[in-house]
């Protein structure tokens, strides 16, 4: 491919497999790209150009050797800046952890480089992965936001800027902006993937997730990542699979549940022309589709994850805040403070409400192997004050519940739209077979006009 910007994980990693491609002139191609993009689109909080380089040529004396560290040799990848690297500055998009350079690497760093990954860079989020936007673009449109929180890694992937970057959700931070940016973006089981190093907003809610172009890479990034971590204790030790091999394993037979309201009732016009079309789709691969009734404890779970929420982040901030109140900003300050306020009774009946749509919503999975919804009620929003409405993923975070965004087409102004498939705990590889369907139908593969 003359283009090596537009190599995917997958490919990337089977040309360097086969000495077909160096290292390090992937490394040199995507920086090149990033010099004539950057300054549109604003994706990276920082870059490490020769750290990246020399560990390409690194990997590269290896690969001449015919030795591979795993998967990923010679794969450049973004990574949050509320993920640790060692020895590198996790500002966290805040003034408050500016020059924090920790001294050691989150589980998911290590197990990317482990993998032979090279970390090309820190991508922006919003203030400590919250609401305050951070100064990246979308690339469809400069105009609109890229979503948040993980914002720099979604528009830094849709770019071509990188192939892949890891995001964090807690409400819809890897969801949103995929889906806005026109990309794929995986939310795993929570306790699937370690936090361990990343800065948390709210430790029961917080889950470490891929953003790329294509099903594929976030099934083979998700069998690199996955797995228990004595480091954190939410990790479980469910098994994990060959999702790769579930990619390729076709959906046929597999029921898939249309939700009864909610969704229906927020998204557009043009979002809900997107998923009826995608509903075609899926009928069309022999997928049986059927309605079902949403819980009753679904709607008081949006009420409740923000109880959580709040109360969980200002716990972590509050010696902080209490030191270096404005040193945080006003829509920060303004969740800390609740959250500060927050009783310990109401935190504990909304954690009790939480409960009770976990068991409701694994009873509905008894009945389909996945929901399917719009991913946001509409594409971007015009404007970079705001990160849009996390309003169709924050269930699936509250629950826990795995989630990925998969392109569905472009709204009448050019921005892009998505469908959000959803699975029970840990079904993963169910969750990669239907989407992955879904992509291989539509023939998608969005590339914004930067």
């Amino acid at each position: 491919m003359s283009d090596l910007t537009e190599l995917t994980v997958a490919a990337a990693s089977e040309l360097i497999a086969r000495k077909k491609l160096s290292p390090v002139e992937l490394v040199r191609a995507l920086l090149d790209r990033i010099e004539r993009v950057e300054p549109k689109v604003r994706a990276w909080a920082r870059l490490l150009p020769e750290v990246a380089l020399a560990e390409a040529r690194r990997l590269e004396e290896l690969q001449v050797k015919g030795e591979f560290c795993g998967p990923l040799h010679g794969v450049p990848i973004g990574l949050k800046d509320i993920i640790f690297t060692a020895g590198v500055e996790t500002a966290a998009g805040s003034e408050v952890l500016a020059g924090f350079v920790p001294g050691y690497d989150a589980t998911v760093t290590a197990r990317l480089k482990a993998a032979g990954a090279i970390i090309l860079g820190k991508t922006v989020t919003t203030e400590f992965a919250m609401f305050e936007p951070g100064p990246t673009r979308n690339p469809w449109n400069p105009e609109h936001t890229p979503g948040g929180s993980s914002s720099g890694s979604a528009a830094a992937v849709a770019a071509r800027m990188c192939p892949a970057a890891f995001g964090s959700q807690t409400a819809g931070s890897i969801l949103r902006p995929a889906s806005y940016c026109g990309i794929v973006g995986l939310k795993p089981t929570y306790g699937r993937v370690s936090r361990h190093g990343v800065v948390p907003v709210s430790w029961t809610l917080d889950h470490v997730g891929s953003m790329t172009r294509t099903v594929a890479d976030a099934a083979l990034l998700l069998k690199v990542v996955a797995g228990p971590d004595p480091k954190d204790p939410t990790t479980l030790l469910a098994p994990v699979d060959d999702y790769p091999a579930a990619v390729g394993r076709g959906a046929g037979g597999l029921r898939v549940g249309v939700p009864d309201r909610f969704f229906s009732e927020l998204a557009d016009d043009e979002s809900r022309r997107a998923y009826e079309a995608a509903l075609t789709t899926l009928r069309e691969l022999g997928l049986l589709i059927r309605p079902v009734r949403l819980p009753e404890a679904f709607e008081p779970l949006r009420d409740a994850h923000r109880t959580i929420m709040y109360a969980e982040a200002a716990a972590f901030h509050r010696d902080w805040f209490k030191k270096r109140p404005d040193d945080y900003r006003p829509r920060t300050r303004r969740i800390i403070r609740a959250g500060l306020l927050t009783s310990a009774p109401l935190y504990l009946r909304a954690q009790q409400v939480r409960t009770e749509a976990v068991r409701a919503m694994g009873r509905l999975f008894e009945e389909v192997d996945v929901l399917v919804t719009p991913t946001t009620p509409g594409p971007a929003p015009r404007g970079l004050d705001w990160t849009g409405d996390p309003a169709f993923n924050q269930p699936f975070s509250a629950v826990g519940f795995p989630a990925i965004t998969v392109p569905a087409g472009l709204s009448s102004s050019g921005l892009p739209l998505g469908v959000q498939f959803v699975a029970r705990p840990f079904d993963e590889a169910t969750l990669f077979r239907v989407a992955a369907a879904f992509e291989a139908a539509t023939g998608l593969s969005l590339k914004p006009p930067v």
